[in-house]
């Protein structure tokens, strides 16, 4: 049985990502599939890989992700989030570097509400005069 080091959750929008990290080689896997292979864009991975890389982590560890709902991009942010976060729990000097370069901090921007009367949010439906 492999014992998870630390376990991290992000957020994004509406993707939830848990984040299992093991002992290993610095292999990534979401969702049952090769990270590359899961993921639609390199900007995407890179996004994904950019926590490891800050810490000097990314050969270090295997990383299982669990991601739901959203897309592709806020689901690539959540994993990032994830990463950051159980990285964390397995060294806290590593805040400093993880901190500033912004990866601890959740985004909060969600897509606004459709309200009543409009079309969108915003968008109103077109006026006649008469």
């Amino acid at each position: 049985m492999v014992k998870n080091i630390a376990i991290g959750t992000g957020r994004r929008k509406t993707a939830v990502a848990r984040v299992f990290v093991r002992e290993g080689s610095g292999k990534i896997v979401v969702n049952g599939k090769d990270a590359k292979e899961y993921f639609a864009t390199e900007d995407q991975v890179k996004a994904l890989v950019q926590p490891l890389l800050v810490t000097s982590n990314d050969s270090k560890f295997d990383i299982v992700i669990n991601v739901t709902g959203g897309g592709m991009n806020g689901q690539s942010d959540a994993c990032a989030h994830g990463i950051s976060r159980a990285l964390l729990q397995i060294d806290p000097d590593c805040r400093t570097s993880l901190k500033s370069n912004g990866f601890l901090t959740r985004d909060s921007r969600m897509v606004e509400r459709k309200k009543y009367g409009q079309k969108g949010a915003r968008r109103r439906f077109q006026f006649s005069k008469r």
